[in-house]
């Protein structure tokens, strides 16, 4: 069960210590206060936690400061749809809006290597007016041998050239707690020139302690990779986790379910839970076609199947692309062979922009029929 507040009351004002004094009655339920600031209002929440069967709504919807009582059958408490109508969906972030409705291009590599290729990914994508980017300075490998990442040493040449060239947020992968105290402090003494976006990676996807660990930040928004071996309800929660802790900016990535199913791609795109994933929650949602592919192979018709598979979360309504990049791909020194060279991703953007449009008319295809929607 779930108290929204009145926008006029505090956590710690009379009405709210009046709510504790009458909850205090049902020993069996935890209390949790939950704060969330939208472009238009504060919104205050008290969560029970535990049976609250027995506990009569209308008495507690009559209590001074109450504005709505919820019942919440889902077990995304956190992440559900249920304040929609009083909350954002979604969340802005360095003047950017991210949401249920946007679109986003994150491109660059998984692991950066080299200050000069770098400054030639971020220029690049200034002057085909993307800001926004995704850099790896830790990386897991499969294997203990292959390159891992530079590590802290990268972060001052990697956030001082994203500041040079516009680049507003930088997805980059945390895989413990220290990553986010060596980010925090490279970011500050650069002077904070761009914003970073910390993903946890589908290899961390139930590291709980990491996911506590990024949620009881509020810094930085949180990408989310689903976990190559989990089910959706499994990654959904682990969301859950992360938004328990404080912290609901959250984007949830589609990046392929590993299955032998899906060869001869590295795994089988799951992008059809786009939707899905947006009407079970509030999160905005996001594609990693390089990831679920694996490869730059090509259909008779030229198309590669990282495009195709792009077009397959976009057409559903992705709200944004994780995407692999690089100045000179047989170069990188990490996943040279799914990394798009520039002129490979100027013509991705032309084929999003296009399937991005027939999604816009689908959706307006769906109104104008007076077909009932999402609360939004």
């Amino acid at each position: 069960m779930i108290i929204i507040l009145k926008p006029e009351c505090q956590p710690k004002g009379p009405e709210a210590e009046g709510l504790l004094v009458h909850l205090n009655q049902y020993p069996d339920v935890k209390v949790k206060f939950v704060e969330m600031q939208g472009e238009t209002r504060a919104l205050t929440e008290i969560h029970l936690i535990g049976s609250t069967n027995t506990i009569p709504t209308e008495t507690l919807e009559h209590l001074p400061g109450v504005e709505r009582v919820v019942r919440v059958s889902s077990k995304y408490r956190q992440i559900g749809r249920h304040d929609i109508a009083l909350a954002d969906v979604g969340f802005n972030y360095q003047g950017l809006e991210f949401n249920q409705d946007s679109l986003h291009i994150f491109a660059g590599p998984c692991a950066v290597d080299t200050p000069a290729n770098t400054e030639a990914l971020f220029r690049f994508l200034q002057s085909v007016g993307v800001s926004t980017a995704r850099m790896g300075a830790y990386k897991p490998r499969t294997s203990p041998y292959d390159f891992q990442g530079h590590g802290p040493a990268c972060l001052p040449w990697v956030f001082e050239l994203a500041g040079k060239h516009g680049i507003k947020v930088i997805a980059m992968e945390v895989l413990k707690e220290s990553h986010i105290e060596e980010i925090t402090s490279a970011l500050a003494e650069a002077g904070n020139p761009t914003g970073v976006m910390m993903q946890i990676g589908t290899r961390n996807a139930q590291n709980f302690e990491l996911l506590k660990a990024v949620g009881s930040q509020q810094e930085f928004p949180v990408l989310y990779k689903r976990g190559m071996g989990l089910t959706l309800e499994e990654s959904l929660n682990a969301c859950e986790y992360i938004a328990s802790e404080g912290n609901r900016k959250i984007i949830f990535c589609l990046r392929g379910a590993k299955t032998q199913l899906g060869l001869p791609h590295r795994n089988l795109v799951d992008f059809i839970h786009v939707p899905v994933v947006k009407r079970l929650t509030r999160l905005p949602v996001c594609v990693d076609p390089s990831h679920a592919v694996g490869s730059k192979s090509q259909g008779p018709d030229g198309i590669m199947d990282i495009f195709h598979a792009t077009a397959q979360g976009i057409v559903a309504g992705a709200n944004m692309l994780l995407v692999e990049c690089h100045p000179d791909p047989k170069t990188a020194l990490c996943d040279a062979q799914q990394s798009l060279t520039f002129d490979e991703f100027i013509t991705l953007m032309q084929d999003v922009n296009m399937i991005r449009d027939l999604y816009l008319k689908r959706v307006e295809a769906v109104k104008s029929a007076g077909l009932r929607s999402l609360t939004r």
